[in-house]
């Protein structure tokens, strides 16, 4: 080890810049939670568990995307059956 070290032109921030798109976050999750897909990368044969978790959390919001869609779309041809039986009553 030397005495002293030079640090003069060192730079702040990650080793490894971060993928575009990405931002790194600290979350919280349960061990049950992290364990599950923790397995489910180790049956997979590999990979990171990580990304299933994205992978997990994208796949919800399009289903609560599309769950909001029919629901209007349910409500729209029920009112429209609704206001069609009244004038027809």
């Amino acid at each position: 080890m030397k005495r002293q070290y030079d640090f003069s032109k060192a730079r702040r921030g990650p080793v490894v810049p971060t993928t575009p798109g990405k931002t790194r976050i600290t979350i919280r999750l349960d061990n049950d939670v992290i364990e599950h897909f923790q397995a489910t990368v180790d049956r997979a044969g590999g990979g990171n568990y990580q990304t299933l978790i994205n992978d997990a959390l994208r796949e919800y919001i399009r289903g609560a995307r599309l769950e909001t869609v029919v629901r209007r779309a349910v409500r729209e041809e029920v009112g429209a059956m609704k206001e069609a039986l009244a004038k027809t009553a």
